[in-house]
């Protein structure tokens, strides 16, 4: 299934069991895959149009008398476009709102740089009371979204809305605040989220074949940060990677290297957007134009371990 389908049939089962649950669209319903919901509960599903900033702030307001609004729109909007809204109307005034922001970074595509959320993380993680989760596949956002809707405060949800490979099985656990070890290792750490994951799992296989033992972990979390994954995989191996589909300014490089450079310094590098807007085409072509593939996962993670040899 594409994960807007899925995200669609989960807040359809919450909203059944919650009649405080409230979704707001953007004028993007059927981009989202949110327009199928209005038939079930069609006083509780809005359209405001193409009015995110007002969005943001009638979410606020609906939060205020209890309700627990989602709200959609694309990633770009979600961050840049609502960002005072976002930091005063929602996390100053620590408003339960949940934001979904859809087609983070170059997967985006087609919509081009104009639509590519590629420094939404940067932005949100800035904001004080924010809690960011960015799903791998659709047994983690399955699980993690019920999790959303309990937490008492504004959550921000990164999400990819075609389909993603399956990574994890049924039998897996998430914690909302928490990561998750996918591979054992100790020559290299590498944390990696969203459509990254994938991408590096075939690095993986190559770098097993070069006698390299990564240890790979799966931060979905980016706010809060799971410092103990983060700092126990560290220890073990003193070399981190870092693999995101955003902006190597802001995101998850940037969190991890901030912690790590104050509790446990060691080499770092980074696989992501570097410093770039985005531009159009399919997402294999976008990887490959910022070098984001298995081999530069691999050339990169090379280079981090030679270096520490040294």
């Amino acid at each position: 299934m594409q994960m807007r389908e899925v995200l669609a049939e989960n807040l359809r089962a919450l909203m059944g069991k919650n009649k405080n649950m409230i979704i707001i669209d953007a004028d993007l319903s059927k981009a989202n895959g949110t327009y199928s919901l209005k038939k079930d509960f069609p006083g509780r599903v809005l359209n405001v149009g193409v009015a995110e900033q007002n969005m943001a702030s009638i979410a606020a307001g609906m939060s205020s008398y209890g309700f627990v609004p989602f709200i959609f729109t694309f990633a770009s909007f979600a961050s840049r476009r609502m960002c005072d809204q976002i930091a005063i109307s929602i996390c100053y005034s620590k408003q339960n709102v949940k934001i979904v922001g859809t087609d983070p970074g170059i997967s985006a595509q087609i919509n081009g740089g104009t639509h590519m959320g590629l420094e939404d993380i940067g932005i949100l993680r800035n904001m004080p009371n924010m809690v960011i989760f960015e799903p791998t596949d659709e047994i983690q956002l399955r699980k993690i979204l019920p999790q959303i809707f309990s937490y008492n405060g504004p959550v921000y949800m990164r999400i990819f809305r075609k389909q993603a490979p399956i990574i994890f099985s049924q039998n897996d656990n998430f914690s909302l605040f928490g990561s998750k070890k996918i591979k054992e290792g100790n020559d290299i750490s590498i944390f990696c989220s969203g459509i990254m994951v994938d991408e590096t799992l075939k690095a993986n296989e190559d770098l097993k074949k070069l006698g390299i033992s990564a240890e790979i972990i799966n931060i979905y979390t980016i706010k809060p940060l799971d410092k103990e994954a983060v700092l126990n995989s560290v220890k073990k191996t003193n070399a981190a990677l870092a693999v995101e589909n955003h902006n190597i300014i802001g995101g998850l490089k940037s969190s991890i290297s901030e912690f790590l450079s104050e509790n446990y310094p060691v080499l770092l590098r980074s696989v992501g957007i570097k410093d770039k807007f985005g531009q159009v085409g399919n997402l294999d072509c976008l990887k490959k134009v910022y070098e984001m593939k298995k081999e530069n996962i691999v050339k990169t993670a090379l280079d981090l371990f030679k270096n520490k040899l040294k």
